[in-house]
């Protein structure tokens, strides 16, 4: 038991202290306030009725609506394929040796789980960083994200005015998971995987004011430029960045002796700070399936999962404090282990999910009050059901010992939800 006692030190040492260097902020806030609490308003002399002036508001889908952003973020972090925590080392008995034997020459997938268990008091350490770079959100790429804002009240004259803007957002995301498996017998697997969370978020918002009402009385609607002027362009930036835990998830595998077959479930705990993006925000179970066999050297393996998640401020809206159940998903993958020699594993793999009743972002042409004027923009539709399907690509190497390194790269293979893509994946494994 000392060296299980060693390990378990080892592994609250290390995920310990990364767990305190979370950030003061609210990163969920950044889109909802870009243009500042009272949202967009742009500069006017115009005199209204009363011989008063007024500053106009312009509202657009890109602020009342882009808390749907922090949907997409929190279904994507509630679903990172995290990498198996399962052995690359199993072991079954063999009964007429009485000593435990390696149960197939694969290391098994990176991305997905096979049937086996690693054996009655094995234990399995690891460690692993991926790195995501998201570039796309249903097609449509980060840095140029168009976004047209209309007057209150928007009418023929003054009113007909529009601020166009175009929105570049930087969003990276790091996730260093240390995770621990043992095995309570030779049918039954408890991990626990701990991920550390850092977060990097930027908008930048160009916008123009378009006088299509007010061609000439530029004192209408205006930004201020530097010598005093009427201008029609201003630049709105905000950044921030935050790190620290994400969310705890535990796992119970259970699998008939001897079996191609296993079920399991994950339970999640919300303990990532859901308003600096670093967690869900929410509960989440996620029952399992698990299909696989092993031949010398080909080991396929098809899971199927259903991931019920609970409500977060994230599902609802960040600025109200409202809670909503973020989407459910049905969570998909297949794919193969190649034991291409002793030492050397290839594992391939497509990962899919459906998401259900979620929000979506999409394109669309805005057409202004003076017939004529058209301008690219993005609006929301809700309770859509998407699929998000993603390739993986890696290798297993034993370096010595029970030591494995794992190699991987998931790439995208189709546009749905928030997108990176390709993500690398780094990482080690240890088995005893």
């Amino acid at each position: 038991m000392s060296k299980k006692a060693i390990l378990l030190a080892a592994l609250a040492a290390l995920v310990g202290p990364a767990a305190l260097q979370a950030q003061d902020g609210n990163l969920a806030f950044l889109i909802p306030n870009l243009y500042g609490p009272g949202g967009l308003i742009v500069d006017s002399e115009a005199r209204l009725p009363d011989g008063s002036t007024h500053s106009a508001h312009f509202n657009s889908a890109f602020q009342a609506e882009f808390t749907q952003f922090n949907i997409s973020l929190a279904s994507q972090l509630a679903s990172v394929p995290l990498p198996s925590p399962a052995s690359g080392f199993t072991y079954e008995l063999d009964p007429a040796l009485g000593v435990f034997k390696r149960s197939t020459q694969s290391f098994g997938p990176i991305l997905a789980e096979r049937a086996e268990t690693i054996g009655k008091k094995k234990v399995s350490l690891g460690f692993n960083y991926q790195r995501f770079t998201f570039d796309s959100i249903e097609g449509v790429d980060l840095s140029d994200v168009p976004a047209v804002f209309t007057h209150d009240g928007a009418a023929p004259g003054g009113r007909a005015d529009v601020v166009t803007t175009s929105n570049a957002i930087d969003l990276k995301v790091g996730q260093f998971t240390a995770f621990l498996s043992y095995g309570l017998s030779n049918e039954v697997d408890l991990s626990v995987a701990v991920p550390v969370v850092s977060v990097d978020l930027g908008v930048i918002s160009d916008a123009t004011v378009r006088r299509i009402g007010t061609a000439g009385s530029p004192a209408t609607h205006f930004f201020r430029d530097p010598s005093g002027g009427f201008g029609t362009t201003k630049r709105f930036t905000a950044d921030g960045s935050a790190s620290g835990i994400g969310d705890v998830i535990a796992r119970l595998k259970l699998r008939p002796a001897r079996s191609g077959v296993a079920l399991g479930v994950d339970v999640r705990f919300p303990t990532g700070d859901e308003l600096n993006l670093l967690g869900s925000g929410a509960y989440g179970v996620k029952p399992f399936l698990v299909l696989s066999f092993s031949q010398k050297v080909l080991s396929p393996h098809l899971n199927v999962g259903y991931q019920w998640n609970a409500d977060s401020v994230l599902g609802g809206n960040v600025v109200t404090g409202e809670k909503k159940a973020l989407p459910d998903q049905i969570l998909y993958e297949a794919g193969v282990d190649v034991g291409v020699t002793p030492r050397i594993t290839l594992a391939l793999d497509v990962l899919g999910r459906r998401i259900l009743k979620s929000p979506r972002l999409q394109t669309e042409t805005f057409h202004a009050l003076d017939g004529t004027s058209t301008f690219p923009n993005i609006h929301f539709i809700q309770d859509a059901n998407f699929n998000v399907t993603n390739g993986a690509a890696g290798l297993k190497i034993n370096v010595g010992g029970r030591l494995l390194l794992d190699f991987n790269v998931l790439f995208k293979l189709d546009k749905g939800g928030l997108r990176d893509k390709i993500t690398p994946l780094v990482g080690f494994e240890y088995s005893f």
